[in-house]
């Protein structure tokens, strides 16, 4: 993550609210178009060679921006290692050496040990040097029994280092050299990949694309049939989701894994879930994680992931605990003690030591940044319209959000006990507490008052991103279009259409006027369309999809929509009609949906219409566009309301991405924060549950760290 530049992001963002966002659309104009191009369907060596015979240029290096990925705009932080990785000249190579590199395998074992363990040439002939190296670590794991974490950034080909590692390991190279991939290894026993849904295709394309394994998978009505193929050897690699690992891992815990491979391997971040505890059973020490984002939230997160790879590695959770997260939190408060920054610093190149033994990690930019045209991060903050900032403080003004912001005030009846452990524990005034404690609406529940902090933060940033959002949904069920109804009745007034039993018409819905994000959104896409740009457009909010949908409608724009109704056969042809058709001109996607496994390569804007506490899904959804194949240089803009929770998600993010660069990458990183995480008495500006129900300010809380 490069944050060295922080205070410069901050810049365009003041400029891109609703009264002043001309300077980010003239800066957005001023990006030099480039016709799209077809993506390459062919390996990743030819589209850069492809590109190469093009006349494609790369630009020189940018200057850092506020990029929330590790590193520069490119997608990287650093100086590249050309020693390590090669030269990125060394691509542009001529047909005779390519010629020779398809001849020749890779041996991946020492020299003079036998059996000669190596990557088949016709497997080899389609690598980048990184891909090779990155086979190269997955092999000396192997070798030494131990798993590990192959950390490569999104879109530098994990899944095909994979590949070529199990070919090495199995002998098996692509159908091109069937007389070889017909020598079965009848030493070797299965392999395990567990991924999300949504790739489990594919996993089945790359496999059958660089290599000659049997491949099924476990995923779907077929279960049984494939479970009886693998138990009488007749399959070499089994594909299953994370899903249905999760709910059937018991019935393939009993097979003796050579190899598991987990993709998307922070999904195993919470040890006490039912996949890490399922995943734990897995007969085999060799387990090989695949993740781009190694740590997304807490630092105890890096324990539980490789703690499952490598049980042991970091040794007791207690001891890894006291011994690096609590003094790197520490370490990197904005007003930490010298000691405390020195002793984090100690512990910080302690860790980096321990975690390199079991860990690769490559950037974009160490690997194949000059190839790219690199990527902007613009975070533009909204100011909301004038309606959703009143029905914004009205919903601050409901008992029980007053209830938890004066949780730890004396009880006005005198009792030493604090409000929350005293009279207003319960809160039967209040409609959203009523909502949740129907059965009870006395007694409450044992966590109260604290139970209506998440439902309450959930209202508060619909208000931030769309009204609509607050009001009945016709397709809930009638329980809860009664309780939202009950809500929007409490916080409207006169000039806020609420608690309608159909919701808005489509004329007010698609209007931006009461809209502070859309206002924004329209303006940039007027400018983005009449410049021949492709947009993403990303929401979390199915709801807020439709409401989009029915913006773009009225401005007339081409558009294809993907979320998770879509059927998992129409994805693709989305993505195929995306990437051909001159015409589309915006993509609505679901970040649920659509944050894994698409290939966007023909648009270079990307619009976040709304953040995630979880910085990665964000990083995840622009990584959509800015990935190999991508002709023109990508544009990312963040939408936040101005002064509301959305600020604070998103300055959240930007601790949560400086913590997983002191403790993943090593990386020293501006102290912008006073607070600190899991730590009650050292909340600051972050933490908290008053941070997270300030009123609105005028003045960004952003830019009050910096200045």
């Amino acid at each position: 993550m490069s944050l060295n530049a922080f205070k410069e992001a901050l810049k365009p963002c003041r400029s891109s609210s609703s009264s002043s966002s001309e300077g980010s659309l003239a800066a957005a104009s001023r990006v030099s178009s480039i016709s799209p191009r077809k993506p390459p369907k062919s390996s990743i060596f030819r589209q850069i060679l492809r590109l190469r015979d093009d006349e494609f240029r790369p630009p020189p290096q940018t200057k850092r921006g506020a990029d929330l990925n590790s590193g520069t705009e490119g997608g990287g932080g650093g100086k590249r290692d050309e020693k390590k990785y090669g030269a990125v000249e060394d691509l542009d190579l001529d047909s005779s050496r390519r010629h020779d590199i398809a001849c020749e395998p890779l041996r991946l074992s020492p020299s003079g040990e036998v059996p000669v363990v190596e990557i088949p040439a016709s497997v080899n002939s389609r690598l980048l040097e990184h891909q090779r190296e990155g086979a190269k670590f997955l092999y000396n794991l192997y070798r030494n029994n131990h798993g590990g974490i192959l950390g490569d950034d999104m879109g530098l080909g994990k899944t095909i280092q994979t590949i070529a590692f199990l070919a090495a390991v199995y002998g098996r190279s692509s159908s091109s050299d069937s007389h070889v991939g017909k020598k079965r290894r009848l030493d070797k026993g299965p392999v395990l990949i567990i991924c999300p849904s949504s790739v489990i295709v594919n996993w089945e394309a790359e496999f059958s694309g660089w290599s000659s394994f049997t491949v099924s998978v476990y995923h779907g009505p077929n279960r049984d049939s494939i479970l009886d193929r693998m138990k009488s050897h007749a399959l070499e690699v089994l594909i299953t989701s994370f899903d249905t690992y999760r709910m059937q891992g018991s019935l393939l815990s009993d097979i003796l894994w050579e190899v598991v491979v987990i993709d998307e391997a922070h999904k195993l971040k919470n040890d006490k879930s039912k996949l890490y505890i399922e995943c734990s059973k897995i007969k085999t020490p060799k387990r090989y994680g695949l993740t781009g984002t190694i740590m997304q939230n807490k630092i105890m997160e890096l324990y539980n992931l490789f703690d499952f790879v490598v049980p042991g590695s970091l040794g007791a959770r207690d001891h890894f605990r006291e011994f690096y997260d609590e003094p790197l939190k520490f370490g990197q408060r904005s007003t930490a003690p010298q000691q405390s920054v020195e002793v984090a610093e100690e512990r910080k190149r302690h860790l980096a030591s321990v975690l390199e033994k079991y860990m690769l990690r490559r950037t974009k930019d160490e690997t194949i940044g000059r190839l790219m045209m690199g990527k902007e991060d613009n975070v533009v903050f909204c100011s909301m319209s004038d309606m959703q900032k009143r029905v914004y403080e009205r919903a601050l003004q409901l008992p029980e959000i007053e209830c938890l912001v004066n949780k730890d005030r004396p009880c006005s009846c005198g009792s030493p006990l604090k409000q929350s452990e005293c009279c207003t524990r319960t809160v039967p005034n209040g409609v959203i507490w009523s909502h949740l404690h129907r059965d009870s609406p006395e007694e409450g529940c044992d966590s109260c008052p604290f139970c209506v902090v998440l439902p309450c933060l959930v209202k508060l940033q619909q208000i931030s991103n769309h009204l609509e959002l607050i009001n009945p949904n016709p397709n809930d069920d009638p329980d809860k279009q009664t309780r939202d109804k009950e809500f929007a009745s409490a916080v409207s007034s006169s000039s806020f259409p609420a608690a309608q039993d159909d919701g808005l018409g489509f004329m007010a819905l698609s209007d931006a006027e009461h809209c502070g994000k859309m206002r924004t959104l329209e303006r940039l896409l007027r400018s983005w369309i009449s410049n021949g740009d492709k947009t993403l457009l990303f929401s979390y909010s199915v709801r807020m999809l439709d409401i989009l949908e029915k913006f773009v409608i009225r401005k007339g724009y081409s558009f294809l929509r993907l979320d998770g109704s879509t059927p998992a056969a129409l994805r693709q042809r989305l993505v195929d009609d995306f990437n051909r058709s001159p015409s589309k001109q915006v993509f609505l996607i679901s970040t649920r949906a659509g944050g894994l496994g698409l290939n966007l390569t023909a648009a270079n804007r990307v619009v976040i219409f709304d953040p995630n506490w979880n910085p990665a899904h964000d990083l995840q959804a622009q990584d959509r566009s800015f990935r190999y194949g991508q002709t023109r240089r990508v544009t990312v803009f963040r939408l936040l309301a101005a002064g509301s929770v959305e600020e604070l998600v998103y300055n959240r993010q930007v601790y949560k991405q400086q913590l997983s660069n002191v403790a993943v990458a090593g990386k020293v990183e501006r102290r912008y924060f006073e607070g600190v995480q899991d730590c009650k008495e050292f909340q600051g500006e972050l933490f908290g549950i008053c941070n997270l129900f300030a009123h609105l300010s005028d003045k960004l809380f952003t830019s009050r760290i910096v200045e």
